[in-house]
């Protein structure tokens, strides 16, 4: 039996003082065409890179430097399966943290074409009215953002990371 190759990710809940999040719009190319999806900020884990050290090289390269307020807390964890979420693996694991700022305009240290060729094409602030009352064509990562993104805001850090579905 094959081990599954997952890919280990981090991203950030970056959440203003409006309680807005800061969600980065994916255009991904498909044999169906373009899929997209709104999802948080992040990537993957290098190889010796602490979960924390890849959450702040991320957000520097796709959103900028990001004054932390305390050290972010790991509050969600999720694991999908399946082909295209990472390439040459069969799979990710992503793990989400908590980083409350004041609301920015988003711009990283990575060009424009660097976004592009990581299908990174806008960021948005959206409230969670605005997730909740969404309808259009475009999708959310996890597809079911707006229940631990409403818990979040309500209750405060989990005790423990909560698993979330695709």
């Amino acid at each position: 039996m094959r081990s599954v190759n997952l890919r280990h990710s981090v991203r950030a809940i970056v959440l203003d003082d409006d309680d807005r999040v800061l969600l980065c719009r994916l255009a991904i190319p498909g044999s169906d065409g373009v899929v997209v999806v709104w999802v948080a900020p992040g990537g993957g884990v290098e190889p010796g890179e602490t979960r924390l050290a890849a959450l702040r090289r991320e957000l520097h390269e796709e959103i900028g430097p990001v004054a932390f307020d305390g050290e972010p807390a790991r509050v969600w964890c999720q694991e999908v399966v399946g082909p295209g979420y990472a390439p040459g693996y069969d799979g990710v694991v992503n793990d989400y943290f908590l980083v409350r700022t004041r609301s920015f305009a988003p711009r990283g240290a990575m060009t424009d074409q660097e976004l592009a060729a990581e299908h990174i094409s806008a960021w948005r602030w959206w409230s969670l009215p605005e997730i909740v009352g969404y309808h259009g064509p475009d999708l959310f990562s996890p597809r079911d953002l707006a229940t631990p993104l409403a818990a979040l805001i309500t209750h405060g850090v989990p005790t423990v990371p909560v698993a979330l579905g695709p």
